[in-house]
C-alpha cells in the first residue's frame, strides 16, 4: 500500500468516526449537544481537523443523514423482501419505516426534520437519498393504482408515514395505535 493510499484509508476512517461520534451524541443528547468542540474532544482529534472533513455542524447533518438513508433502504427492502404479496409487502414497508424512526430519532431528524445542506427530489440529490426513496417505490409502485403515477403515489404514502411517525414521536399521536394505522393506510390508501 502506498503512503497516499494509507492516507487516504485513514483520512476516511477519521470521517466515519467523526459521522459515528456525531450520531452518538446526537441520539444520547440531542441535536443541540453536537458540537465541533465536543465531538474534537470525544474523538480526540483537534477542532481543526475536524474542519478538515466537515466546514461545521451542517455538512456533519448531512454525512449522518447519507449513513441513515443507506441504512434505511436496506431495512426497508429486507422488510419488503421477507413479505408474500403486495398487501404483505407495504404493511411490512411501513412498519419497518416507522420502526426505523423510532429507534433512530436523531438519524431520522438529520433525514428529515434538520438543515443537512441535502437537496431532494433534485438532478443533484445525493445517490443514498435517491436509493431510500427506490426502496420505498419498488413496493409502493406495484400497488399504486390505474392512472396513479408511481413515484407521486410514493411520494404521499411516505408523507403520511412521515407524519405518523413524527406525530407518534412528538406524542401527539398514541404509539399503542401505530398497528391500526398502518392498517387503515394500507387499506384505504394503498387498497391492497
Amino acid at each position: 500500500m502506498s503512503v497516499q493510499e494509507r492516507k487516504q484509508r485513514e483520512r476516511a476512517e477519521r470521517e466515519r468516526l467523526i459521522v459515528a461520534t456525531a450520531r452518538e451524541l446526537a441520539e444520547q443528547q440531542g441535536w443541540d449537544a453536537v458540537t465541533t468542540r465536543r465531538l474534537a474532544e470525544r474523538i480526540e482529534y483537534s477542532q481543526p481537523v475536524l474542519y478538515s472533513h466537515f466546514r461545521g455542524k451542517r455538512e456533519i447533518i448531512g454525512a449522518v443523514a447519507l449513513v441513515g438513508a443507506a441504512e434505511m433502504a436496506v431495512a426497508l427492502r429486507a422488510a419488503a423482501s421477507a413479505a408474500d404479496g403486495p398487501r404483505a409487502r407495504v404493511t411490512a414497508l411501513a412498519r419497518a419505516y416507522l420502526d426505523f424512526a423510532a429507534h433512530n430519532p436523531a438519524v431520522y431528524d438529520a433525514m428529515f426534520q434538520l438543515d443537512g445542506g441535502l437537496a431532494f427530489a433534485k438532478e443533484d440529490t445525493p445517490e443514498p437519498l435517491k436509493d431510500a426513496f427506490a426502496a420505498l417505490l419498488e413496493s409502493l409502485g406495484e400497488v399504486a393504482g390505474d392512472g396513479v403515477h408511481p413515484g407521486l403515489f410514493t411520494e404521499v404514502f411516505w408523507a403520511a408515514l412521515h407524519g405518523l411517525a413524527t406525530l407518534t414521536r412528538a406524542r401527539r399521536l398514541p404509539p399503542e395505535e401505530t398497528g391500526r394505522r398502518v392498517e387503515l393506510l394500507v387499506d384505504r390508501l394503498a387498497m391492497v
